[in-house]
């Protein structure tokens, strides 16, 4: 019995799905292999950027492919949780300044 909803090694057939539509498949991976390439930011920036948007859309499949990279690239586990804290903090200020949202309705509606 499977532990998990998610199976680890499904994370190996992530290249297969393009196998559905070709096309698009082959479209997005030209597009997300370009987006890694090295730019204005490095490929370790990058690794250690989508390590930290992996943490906060909550993909683990995501999570133990860009800690895998990073460890590959270099990226330290002092950077790694640096890197997860800053995406908590963001989750956590975004959920917090939607706030006004319900405060701007309570006023609204007390009135």
């Amino acid at each position: 019995m499977q532990e998990t909803y998610y199976d680890p090694k499904d994370l190996r057939k992530f290249g297969k799905i393009a196998e559905w539509n070709e096309e698009l498949g082959a479209k997005f991976f030209e597009y997300y292999n370009k987006v890694f390439e090295a730019g204005a930011l490095s490929p370790r920036e990058k690794s250690l950027i989508a390590l930290a948007v992996a943490h906060t859309i909550q993909c683990p499949y995501c999570i133990d492919a860009y800690t895998g990279d990073g460890l590959q690239r270099g990226i330290t586990k002092e950077e790694m949780i640096e890197a997860l804290h800053v995406a908590g903090a963001i989750r956590g200020g975004a959920s917090m300044v939607h706030g006004v949202q319900m405060m701007n309705k309570y006023n609204k509606l007390s009135m």
